[in-house]
C-alpha cells in the first residue's frame, strides 16, 4: 500500500478535498478524527490531566477548547501536548490502514501537521492544499467562529504555507469554483500516477 499525504494550512479547505478523494474511491484517514478518538481513552486523558491540570478533563471529557487556547500560542504547552498525543494517533492510523492493505494500492493519510510532524518520509506524495490568507480566516471564523486572534495564533503554529508548498509534491489552489477544485484534484491524482477504483 502506497500513503498519499493531504495538508494544508488551516481554513485552506483540506477537508473539501479529502471528500473529493473520497468521492474518487480512495480511502482517507483522517489525523484529527483519530485524535478525537484517542483523547476520549482512559490512558490520554490521565496523562493530559497530570501534564496541564484536571480542569481540562470534566467527567472524563477533554474538553478541547479549553485545552486549545491554553496551548496555542505556547510552543512549549503545544510540544508537551503534542508529544502526549501524536504517537497515539499515528498507532491508531497505522492499525486502521492495515485493515485497508488489502482492497486498496493506496490510502490517503489526511495530517494536519504532516511536516511539522516530520511525517513527510513516510508518504509516497503529498498534496498540499493553499488558499490566500483572508480567504482563509474568513473560512476559519464561518466554520468554528473562530475570532482573527485565535486564527492567527493556530496559523503561526504551523509551518509557513509556503515552506508547505515548497515541499509538496503537488498544490491544490483552493481559491475558486468547485468545478475548478475538482479539476485539480483530478489531475494530481493523473500525474501522480494515482488511478482511483472509481470515478464521481
Amino acid at each position: 500500500m502506497r500513503r498519499l499525504g493531504l495538508t494544508g494550512s488551516i481554513g485552506s479547505g483540506k477537508s473539501t478535498v479529502a471528500q473529493l478523494l473520497r468521492q474518487r474511491g480512495l480511502p482517507v484517514l483522517d489525523a484529527d478524527q483519530a485524535a478525537r478518538e484517542v483523547t476520549a481513552k482512559d490512558d490520554t486523558l490521565q496523562e493530559i490531566a497530570a501534564a496541564f491540570g484536571a480542569q481540562f478533563v470534566r467527567h472524563n471529557v477533554l474538553d478541547r477548547a479549553a485545552l486549545a487556547a491554553h496551548v496555542f500560542g505556547h510552543p512549549e504547552r503545544l510540544d508537551r501536548l503534542n508529544a502526549i498525543v501524536h504517537p497515539r494517533v499515528r498507532a491508531h492510523l497505522r492499525a486502521l490502514e492495515a485493515a485497508l492493505e488489502a482492497d486498496h494500492p493506496w490510502v490517503v493519510q489526511d495530517i494536519p501537521l504532516l511536516f511539522e510532524g516530520g511525517l513527510e518520509a513516510q508518504m509516497d506524495a503529498v498534496l498540499v492544499v493553499d488558499a490566500p490568507f483572508e480567504l482563509r480566516l474568513g473560512r476559519a471564523r464561518a466554520r468554528d467562529g473562530m475570532s482573527e486572534e485565535q486564527f492567527r495564533a493556530r496559523d503561526a503554529a504551523q509551518m509557513p504555507p509556503a515552506e508547505k508548498r515548497r515541499r509538496a509534491s503537488r498544490v491544490i489552489e483552493n481559491d475558486g469554483s468547485l468545478e475548478d477544485l475538482e479539476a485539480q484534484v483530478d489531475r494530481a491524482l493523473q500525474e501522480l500516477g494515482i488511478f482511483p477504483p472509481s470515478s464521481p
